[in-house]
């Protein structure tokens, strides 16, 4: 706002002292202080108001309105409560640094001034923020280049001080503003993606607030445009909301998380915000359409190793795939597969596209910052599961014949939480990770192991679950093929004897079961660790094998109990 517009409004009771050719300056906020030197506080653009209570004499005013001058306030309004009329010595410094000085009649509180200011400063940048927002999207929406959500962020960072974020439904911050300041620790990011999936899943109506670690946070849904959200006021987007099953998207989907509570704010500024997640949400809607072709590659070679096509012609094939794969970094050497699924209870809704979208975001690197990663991933979808080719770049000789590649466990370890909010009692994701593979040759097998994978992680309990290649050499394999009723008939002949028997006379023979052959049949160590003298370990090993007509002491009969206890 204007100097000018403040002479005009007769209930603030400024009286025009000096400056009168100063008054088309722009007033930026307000600030109230009796320093002798705000300098600290000061940013400029400020009407400054004192009561002078800084004044002891007439050599106070020269320093005093210096420091604003230097400061690059707009004006200086001196109440009249304290001294009555003010001061010439104050006029006159004001005259010599061409600050505009105002008299505040003493019926008038500093605090109605300060409203009135902040009411119209705020009114006005969110008009001209606006106005910014609605050329960016001209922008974005006729060309191809745009720069994408950091530079929206930045508007309302310094338009609105705003510290706002661009996450994504796995915690990942895709874009900060600059004016953010310290990136947000990867615990809040996935605290306040998990607060906004859970919040969608109740279909509660953004944005929600939360409050993580003593600072509150406002999270508006970021919704693709190109999955027919209206584009338009934020009435028009909640209308259009209903038309598909929110599981449909709530995995994919980005948020917009800002550092306020938006819970008093005015419907004008709630729309803009509005139009800010529609302005990002052009670019997601980008960043799909680039990843188009990389998801065909990825189809592509699938459906040539799941034909049986020969070896020569996929290998052709993924040379075509990875300078688009690895940009820069020539071709790869080895390769992996991940496979993963996502079931939603009822099996209506198809999760082939939302396990694809996951694994897109799932396998890049937690640590990245922006959507650049994500451009040497390439995912198909066939169905509820979506197969992911992973290309691993060459690494340096003295690392040949380690570990490299992704591993199972570490892909879901910082994403749990969100995506388990996401799924919410009625969904999950299950997922399965090969070895790595030197050849074409070698991609069926490693499609093979990946799916098997997947399945041993489906036999787990919990919502997101993984297994790795790693764990396909053991036993474990073999359990999730065992049919449901095979499974509840086997530990039923072996262990309802014992439970029945514990729960009659707190027995606890169960757990010593477990802990015997977990201790491979140590009758001392095992006796150690659940504290009991070794006599009452043998009478209580005794009772088992009486009661299941089962010997411990035969290798057959402890591997029973074995498998019997992991498919219980």
């Amino acid at each position: 706002m204007r100097l000018r517009a403040l002479l005009d409004t007769d209930a603030l009771g400024l009286r025009l002292l000096g400056g009168d050719e100063e008054l088309d300056r722009t007033v930026r906020g307000v600030m109230t202080t009796d320093l002798r030197d705000p300098s600290r506080y000061l940013t400029g653009g400020e009407l400054v108001l004192t009561g002078l209570a800084w004044r002891h004499d007439a050599s106070d005013a020269e320093p005093f309105v210096r420091i604003l001058a230097s400061a690059g306030v707009a004006a200086l309004a001196a109440g009249e409560a304290e001294l009555g009329d003010v001061p010439a010595d104050i006029v006159e410094a004001c005259a010599r640094h061409r600050l505009p000085l105002f008299a505040v009649n003493e019926s008038v509180a500093f605090a109605t001034i300060t409203e009135h200011v902040v009411r119209q400063v705020s009114g006005e940048r969110a008009g001209d923020l606006a106005a910014v927002v609605d050329r960016h999207r001209r922008l974005m929406t006729s060309g191809p280049t745009g720069g994408g959500p950091d530079v929206v962020l930045d508007l309302l960072g310094t338009d609105l001080d705003l510290r706002a974020w661009v996450l994504s439904p796995a915690g990942r911050a895709i874009a900060g503003s600059s004016a953010a300041g310290p990136a947000l620790s990867r615990a809040v990011c996935a605290r306040l993606a998990a607060e906004h999936l859970a919040a969608a899943r109740t279909g509660r109506r953004g944005p929600h607030r939360v409050q993580v670690e003593g600072t509150t946070y406002s999270l508006f849904p970021i919704r693709s445009s190109g999955r027919g959200t209206a584009s338009g006021s934020a009435a028009a987007s909640a209308a259009a909301g209903p038309l598909r099953d929110v599981r449909e998207t709530v995995l994919s989907d980005w948020l917009l998380a800002v550092e306020a509570d938006a819970g008093d704010w005015p419907e004008e500024r709630l729309d803009l915000l509005q139009g800010v997640t529609q302005l990002i949400a052009v670019e997601r809607d980008r960043r799909d359409a680039a990843r188009t072709v990389r998801r065909r590659l990825a189809q592509e070679v699938l459906e040539l190793v799941q034909t049986g096509a020969a070896p020569a012609e996929i290998a052709a094939r993924l040379r075509v795939a990875a300078p688009v794969l690895l940009p820069g970094l020539g071709a790869a050497p080895h390769w992996q597969v991940v496979v993963a699924r996502v079931e939603w209870d009822g099996g209506e809704i198809e999760g082939g596209p939302v396990a694809q979208s996951l694994l897109e975001e799932i396998l890049v690197d937690p640590l990245s910052a922006g959507p650049e990663p994500s451009d040497r991933i390439a995912v198909a979808h066939t169905g509820d599961e979506a197969i992911a080719l992973v290309p691993l770049p060459a690494v340096s000789s003295e690392h040949d014949g380690s570990e490299t590649g992704l591993l199972a466990d570490s892909l879901l370890e910082s994403v749990r939480d969100p995506l388990s909010a996401g799924l919410d009692g009625d969904g999950r994701l299950t997922l399965g990770v090969s070895a790595s593979v030197h050849s074409a040759e070698g991609l069926r097998g490693a499609l093979e192991e990946a799916r098997h994978a997947r399945r041993v992680a489906a036999a787990r309990p919990g919502r997101v679950c993984a297994a790795g290649h790693q764990e396909l050499a053991s036993h474990v394999l073999l359990l999730p093929f065992v049919p449901d009723d095979v499974r509840k008939a086997f530990t039923a002949r072996l262990l309802d004897p014992l439970r029945d028997y514990d729960r009659r006379h707190r027995a606890e023979l169960i757990p010593t079961l477990e802990a015997f052959l977990d201790c491979d049949g140590s009758w001392t160590r095992c006796a150690a660790r659940l504290h009991l003298h070794v006599n009452t370990l043998r009478y209580r090993v005794g009772r088992i094998e009486q009661l299941t007509g089962r010997d411990l002491s035969r290798l057959e009969d402890k591997l029973d109990f074995f498998l019997a206890l992991r498919m219980s």
